[in-house]
């Protein structure tokens, strides 16, 4: 192999990995810019007689499922979001003292009805349907 061979298959092997670092870039600045959104054709059930939903039973409590935050108010209302932070994907927890989702990785908070408090979220999350009937609760888009 000569000089010019080289030069010429270690700039293809360059241009390729450089190729395949901006595909991940565009794609990370895509999500950024469009939001992460929750799940769709979301319809599950949550029985609070079991002791795995129990948190559900005390305002202010709240438990994860299904890629779905449910919380009970301390009003005692039930509410449903998305899990997934909209600025980048992180987990969000339910405050219930501030009223409010948050995420703990960049500060994002998010009002109980899923409307931006505070950025770097630009994009309010997904809000779910909730119905009580006995003791069984139902979540759906």
């Amino acid at each position: 192999m000569d000089r010019k061979e080289f030069l010429s298959i270690a700039g293809i092997t360059a241009a390729s990995f450089a190729l395949i670092n901006c595909m991940g870039c565009s794609k990370q600045s895509d999500n950024a810019s469009a939001g992460i959104t929750g799940p769709t054709g979301v319809d599950f059930t949550l029985d609070l007689s079991l002791s795995a939903n129990s948190a559900l039973l005390v305002n202010g409590g709240y438990l994860a499922s299904k890629g779905v935050i449910v919380a009970k108010t301390t009003t005692g209302s039930y509410i449903a979001v998305q899990q997934s932070c909209t600025h980048e994907s992180y987990p969000l927890i339910y405050q219930s003292s501030g009223q409010q989702f948050f995420c703990n990785n960049h500060g994002s908070a998010f009002t109980e009805a899923g409307v931006v408090k505070n950025s770097p979220a630009n994009r309010n999350l997904t809000v779910y349907q909730t119905t009580l009937t006995g003791t069984s609760l139902r979540i759906f888009s």
